[in-house]
């Protein structure tokens, strides 16, 4: 699907790398936002809800690394272009 609100025609940058970027930062502020939703869980003594909310806030930083590697790969190939 083509947003042409974010894409080629408004920014110049393709809609692969902006989607990328865009994965990479929502990723990375749902695993700062699970920390502290861990944190408020461990304080409240519910172990079992902050061990649920770092599992997630792992999910979402393997999620941003690997948005990472693509970036890197897709911008490197763009620079040799």
């Amino acid at each position: 699907m083509t947003n042409t609100m974010n894409g080629d025609r408004t920014t110049g940058t393709s809609d692969e790398l902006y989607d990328l970027v865009s994965v990479l930062y929502h990723a990375l502020e749902g695993a700062a936002t699970y920390e502290i939703y861990s944190q408020d869980a461990e304080e409240n003594g519910d172990t079992e809800l902050s061990e649920f909310f770092r599992e997630i806030q792992q999910q979402e930083c393997q999620w941003a690394e690997r948005a990472k590697e693509l970036l890197a790969h897709r911008l490197a190939l763009t620079v040799r272009s």
